[in-house]
């Protein structure tokens, strides 16, 4: 469960506790995602890792369960779309405690995404669907959820993004040293399963990624799922390509601020450029975030060879213009906190 956005909104003060997965963060990489982003650490870490959908699912769940029986909470808040999420939303329903779905309402209209499956569960379950963006509201009315349960707030990662980016930015030019960074670069995140287990499909996202990377050098910091298969593909830095190790949090971001171009598969770095203002390329034939699209500097160019080069091109041609998007502007945790608290007290 993600919950660093609705601590940063609640405070030190408030009778709240946290509770932390373990999902994706071996206990040091979790340990630098807490200090990175200045969050206390939680209250009970339930330490669920690695497995299928179905293991982390239900280990979730078997941990969960006890904790909300002991704590007796007024609500469950939960974040964004990971099996973590649907897990502890499962868990509160069944145990008739309201649910608070933070991100709620995006779909990419994909069911072969685990993620869209996840999406959907919370979103019936929860009692207070908090959403990003106006098509995520529309998404909701449409699947006929009430008006009254769906509240517009904005986006929680651009509060953790304004108030780190100083610090990104006073942090970058180390960075800039140690990796030895061009004064012009790329930026490539590769991690989703349909991108990176298929070798067929690798391979053409690779060609056409090394294909850039003759005209910009792109600094790749490497997820541990797609490391393995890079090593069967055989790829590895040359020719433009720099392929780095992962980074916390404020690197990555320092990385971002500074890129020409930035090619991905990820969701919330769509986000994240649009509001830098940097030019980006998401490899999936569909979003999400759609109003990073319309409203942002996100374009989705799919996973062909000929389609990424010819996209990276156009991308290059245009300027940096940071993305103006209503309620995108720090608040969204405040406005979260202050429904909750009118709700509840």
């Amino acid at each position: 469960m993600k919950v660093g956005p609705v601590i940063d909104a609640l405070g030190d003060g408030a009778d709240v506790d946290l509770v932390h997965t373990g999902q994706h963060y071996d206990h040091e990489m979790s340990a630098a995602f807490f200090d990175d982003l200045g969050l206390p650490r939680p209250d009970v870490d339930l330490g669920v890792g690695s497995g299928s959908h179905a293991q982390q699912t239900g280990a979730v769940m078997e941990k969960l369960e006890p904790r909300l029986a002991a704590l007796a909470p007024d609500a469950v808040v939960v974040v964004g779309d990971v099996n973590s999420t649907m897990a502890a939303a499962i868990t509160a329903a069944k145990a008739e405690i309201p649910v608070a779905h933070v991100e709620a309402g995006l779909r990419s209209f994909d069911w072969s995404m685990p993620e869209e499956i996840n999406r959907i569960v919370t979103d019936r379950l929860s009692a207070w669907l908090f959403t990003p963006s106006e098509d995520a509201d529309e998404n909701l009315l449409r699947e006929g959820m009430p008006e009254s349960a769906i509240h517009r707030v904005g986006n929680v990662m651009i509060d953790t993004l304004q108030r780190l980016l100083p610090r990104a930015r006073d942090g970058f030019p180390a960075l800039r040293k140690r990796l030895d960074l061009p004064s012009e670069y790329a930026v490539l995140t590769l991690h989703r399963p349909g991108n990176v287990d298929d070798p067929v499909s690798l391979t053409a996202l690779m060609e056409g990624i090394q294909e850039v990377a003759l005209r910009l050098p792109v600094i790749f910091p490497v997820h541990p799922r797609t490391a393995g298969q890079l090593r069967q593909l055989d790829v590895s830095s040359g020719s433009g390509l720099v392929l780095v190790e992962p980074m916390g949090y404020l690197d990555f971001l320092g990385l971002l601020d500074n890129a020409r171009l930035v090619m991905t598969d990820s969701g919330g770095i769509q986000e994240e450029t649009s509001v830098l203002g940097v030019q980006c390329l998401t490899m999936r034939p569909n979003t999400e975030r759609p109003i990073t699209i319309t409203s942002g500097t996100n374009h989705l160019v799919g996973t062909e060879t000929e389609s990424i080069v010819e996209e990276a091109i156009n991308a290059l041609g245009r300027p940096r213009m940071p993305a103006s998007i209503p309620q995108w502007d720090g608040r969204a945790g405040e406005r979260i906190a202050r429904k909750l608290l009118a709700d509840l007290i």
